[in-house]
């Protein structure tokens, strides 16, 4: 069998089983995920940003080298570097919860970089645009954040360094009222930093409804920003 082959039936073998699969045998609300209606969200202060600036310092060239030549974005939220990987282009059109062969060389740089350094978690986050039901949305940025989270188990990432989440559409960072805007929308989140500042991230997205403002950006600065990459794309995904 063709080497792209053999790679292309792993990866797919390993997406499918993790877009299934249980995140482990720990329940949610001990990472501030509320595991019950009953249970209310662990409140975790986030540190400030000088605790994990210098770290994360040394960390931006070497993740602006891992994407480099993709079409992901690159942002740094005070003592949080995120690396946005919109769906188009990371994703099948016709099977939009799996993920294109074409990423596992990004997404294996970043997760041997960070596996490398204890002191460093990872947060990932799927979204989706709000056309459809909000049950199928959610359903579909749970499964894309745990396609993108596969790879970086794959790499020895631990279980207590990683997590994922599914925003469904809650968090957009533009109207939706365009297919661009709708195109924007539908991302996954890969968010760096320490260990203590993951456990305050994780705790502000317990509640979808409750996620971080930081999320939400510019409409018109994003829009000029990704123009070029939506227009290239040959076969859109729609959801």
């Amino acid at each position: 069998m063709p080497a792209y082959k053999t790679l292309a039936l792993t990866l797919c073998l390993l997406v499918s089983g993790c877009s299934s699969m249980d995140l482990g045998s720990f329940k949610l609300s001990s990472l501030g995920f509320g595991d019950s209606k009953d249970e209310k969200p662990q409140v975790v202060k986030m540190p400030p940003p000088a605790v994990t600036q210098a770290r994360l310092d040394d960390y931006e060239p070497k993740v602006k080298e891992a994407i480099k030549g993709t079409h992901f974005e690159y942002e740094r939220r005070e003592n949080i570097l995120v690396i946005t990987a919109p769906v188009q282009g990371a994703f099948n059109p016709d099977r939009p919860n799996m993920m294109l062969p074409s990423m596992l060389g990004p997404l294996t740089r970043m997760a041997k970089m960070v596996e490398s350094d204890d002191t460093i978690g990872v947060l990932i986050l799927g979204h989706a645009d709000s056309s459809g039901d909000a049950k199928t949305n959610l359903e579909l940025s749970e499964q894309r954040a745990r396609a993108f989270t596969s790879i970086f188990r794959m790499s020895g990432l631990k279980q207590n360094r990683l997590t994922s989440r599914g925003l469904g559409s809650v968090a957009p960072r533009a109207a939706n009222d365009s297919a661009q805007g709708r195109a924007l929308n539908r991302r996954v989140e890969i968010m760096l930093t320490s260990k203590d500042t993951l456990n305050a991230l994780i705790a502000q997205y317990s509640q979808p409804a409750a996620a971080p403002a930081a999320v939400v950006a510019d409409v018109k600065k994003a829009a000029d920003k990704n123009a070029k990459t939506v227009a290239k794309a040959e076969k859109p995904v729609t959801r």
